[in-house]
This record gives C-alpha cells, sequence and structure tokens, in this order.
C-alpha cells in the first residue's frame, strides 16, 4: 500500500518586510507592526515544534517566514538545531538568497524552495509585485552549482487557469524542480481576495493529476483549508504524496483530524503520522537534553513542549 504522511511548515515569524503579496496574510499585519521583533516566534517555540513534529510522523516541509525578521546568524542557529532534531538537511524557505548565504546554510540544508505562487508572468506581476520570478530562477542557478534540490510553491485560486499549466510544466522541466507544493488560496480578511469565489474542487484535482502524470517522481504536497479536508482524498488520488497546511497542534485529535485519517483510508493509503494519538513511548525531557542549545533555552523548550502537549490532550 503506498503511504502518505502530514508535512508540516514551521514558520517563525508573522512579519514580512515585503509585505505587498497582495493574497498574504502578512500584507495585512505589516502596517500594524511597529517592531518587527516582536512580530517574531520564541525559538522555545520554533524548537518545541520541531521535536514534536519529528516524534509525531509530520515531515518538516520547510522552514519560512516573512523576510527580513531573523538576522542570518539567528537562522543559522535555528536551521542547524532543526536539523539536528529531524536527524537530516532540511528545507528552507525564506526568501531569495545569495551565494554566501546559501553557503552559510548548506551543512544543514538539503534544498530551498522558492515562492513561485502564481507561473502566469502577468498575474504573477500584479499579485507578487516584489518578487519577481527572475531573482528565483537565479537563485535555484545557484542551487545547482551547489548542488541542492528545488522546490516551489504553488497558490491555485489567484486567476490563473487551466491553459497556464503548459507554463507551469516548461518552468518545472527547465529548472528541474524536485518538489512542488500546490495551495488552495485563502481569502483572508483585508486582501483583495476577501469575498471573492473560491477555487473548485475539480480545478484543484486538475492542476495535481496534471502535473503528476507529467512528471511521475517529482514529490507533490497539497494543501487544504478547514472548510476542504473532504477533497484531500480525491488530490491524493491524483497523484499528490502528501498533506500539508493544516493547524495540527491546535486542531489535534478534532473531528477535523479524525476526517483527515478517514480521507487518507478513502483514497487507499497508509497513514505514516499521528494526528489523533500522541506516541506513550517519547520521553520528551530527554528529547530536548539530546540538543546542543543552553541549559537556560533547554529549560524554556521543556516548557513549551509540555504546553503544545497539554494542548494536543485537550477535548476539541
Amino acid at each position: 500500500m503506498e503511504k502518505t504522511w502530514f508535512e508540516r511548515a514551521i514558520f517563525f515569524s508573522w512579519y514580512c518586510s515585503i509585505g505587498d503579496c497582495k493574497f498574504c496574510y502578512m500584507s495585512t499585519q505589516k502596517k500594524l507592526i511597529k517592531d518587527p521583533k516582536k512580530a517574531r516566534r520564541s525559538k522555545e517555540s520554533i524548537l518545541a515544534e520541531a521535536i514534536i513534529s519529528k516524534k509525531l510522523g509530520w515531515k518538516l516541509e520547510f522552514i519560512s517566514g516573512g523576510y527580513e525578521s531573523y538576522t542570518k546568524k539567528e537562522l543559522l542557529f535555528l536551521i542547524k538545531n532543526i536539523s539536528e532534531i529531524f536527524k537530516e538537511k532540511i528545507w528552507l524557505n525564506i526568501g531569495v538568497l545569495n551565494e554566501k548565504e546559501l553557503k552559510l546554510f548548506e551543512p544543514y540544508i538539503i534544498g530551498i524552495c522558492g515562492t513561485v505562487e502564481c507561473i502566469n508572468p502577468k498575474l504573477h506581476d500584479n499579485v507578487c509585485p516584489s518578487k519577481p520570478l527572475k531573482k528565483i530562477i537565479g537563485m535555484f542557478e545557484l542551487c545547482d552549482r551547489l548542488k541542492l534540490k528545488k522546490a516551489i510553491t504553488i497558490i491555485l485560486g489567484l486567476g490563473e487557469t487551466r491553459k497556464d499549466f503548459e507554463r507551469l510544466k516548461q518552468f518545472i522541466e527547465k529548472y528541474k524542480i524536485n518538489k512542488i507544493t500546490f495551495y488552495r488560496l485563502k481569502h483572508h480578511k483585508g486582501t483583495v481576495f476577501e469575498g471573492k469565489k473560491e477555487l473548485k474542487t475539480e480545478d484543484y484535482v486538475y492542476w495535481v493529476k496534471k502535473t503528476r502524470q507529467a512528471f511521475p517522481k517529482i514529490k507533490i504536497i497539497t494543501g487544504s483549508w478547514l472548510n476542504h479536508l473532504d477533497e484531500i482524498n480525491l488530490l491524493l488520488k491524483a497523484g499528490a504524496n502528501a498533506i500539508t497546511k493544516f493547524p495540527v497542534i491546535r486542531r489535534f485529535n478534532s473531528e477535523d483530524t479524525k476526517l483527515i485519517e478517514k480521507q487518507v483510508e478513502e483514497a487507499g493509503r497508509s497513514f505514516e503520522s499521528y494526528l489523533n494519538k500522541i506516541p506513550s513511548n517519547v520521553d520528551w525531557d530527554k528529547e530536548v537534553e539530546r540538543l546542543s542549545i543552553d541549559e537556560d533555552l533547554k529549560k524554556q523548550v521543556k516548557i513549551k513542549l509540555k504546553d503544545y502537549l497539554d494542548n494536543m490532550k485537550k477535548k476539541k
């Protein structure tokens, strides 16, 4: 039986110095944030989430956050320790990086994710005015030189049509993309998409199916919002490897997570991730003690870890 898993993107901040992507929640927050440092998550919160993700079989989609929320030195600390927790190199999605930055993170990363978002050039320039594709392409060319893998994110529902698939196909072929994450657009309050018509499930399935047919070996990850969890089995049947974009810590052991497991079963897949049960054989303190961090931070990670686990055990 083919295996499926849940992938968790770990975010480290809700501030973005660009903040003008028209679909993004961060674009509604930028003007409200006087001090970007106050929009950052704590190190203990990020590390605690990484430990839970590893022990519950949630693969790491990537670590991400808005542009310029952490210094490169701070990012290196987080990347190194998260890689240590997962016992493998990890994916990075923190904007366009130059060669010096890529080399700084290279010992701990398997590859870089480019936030392409929309493959139609005219539409892309409209919804992501400060994220030109040529800069992402330049970063991918550096990845080739450094032998790093390449991933992209695509948000469906921005205004693309099925005819745009050929553009996506050509992009994947030309830049030898190893992994693609599809998201359905969430119509965040305060964005230009608020109140607009939602993406149809059949259109979402079309893009996944066409990508799988064109690229049998590419990794395809799909994300659905809470009000569209019943489309997961169709996305898996269309060719998705795994699922993402679900508030799993907040909604752990809920009707939503039970529905996800049912959807995976209906797709004829074996699910590798825990969404409804915390393994009883984990020594959580021991997991923290393994980290190469100072004792004060270890103490804070243990406190945060307990907070998360206590919340996950509550009835939803």
